[in-house]
């Protein structure tokens, strides 16, 4: 079972925007850092946009000013803004939460499954 679902994922044409959605499933305490990851065959994961709790953001160069990185806390979901979007940024997009379930309770690392999107130039 899925501990982390992700969606927003698809097919847009270069100068276009897409938002990610990330949501963790089951009791969630609080969200220590998250971020999103992106990958392309034959190559490893990179960092695209990573945040932590203290409100401390770090973007990959290539999608600074372009993307954007933020949470809404009511929901525990998290976003990925991508705007002005090159065909250079197609890949498959992985969110990552880092987070606790219950107070004293140990810390979660989870990974979503991963979405694809697709920048057509």
């Amino acid at each position: 079972q899925a501990q982390v679902l992700e969606s927003g994922g698809g097919l847009v044409q270069a100068g276009g925007s897409m938002r990610l959605s990330c949501e963790p499933s089951g009791n969630v305490l609080s969200i220590r850092n998250w971020g999103w990851y992106r990958q392309v065959p034959g190559k490893q994961r990179e960092m695209v946009a990573v945040r932590t709790s203290g409100g401390a953001s770090n973007y990959a160069d290539s999608v600074k000013d372009r993307f954007t990185i933020s949470r809404e806390t009511a929901k525990n979901t998290v976003y990925l803004q991508m705007d002005k979007l090159k065909p250079e940024d197609t890949g498959a997009y992985y969110c990552n939460i880092q987070l606790r379930r219950v107070p004293g309770g140990r810390a979660y690392d989870l990974w979503g499954q991963g979405t694809q999107v697709t920048v057509s130039s």
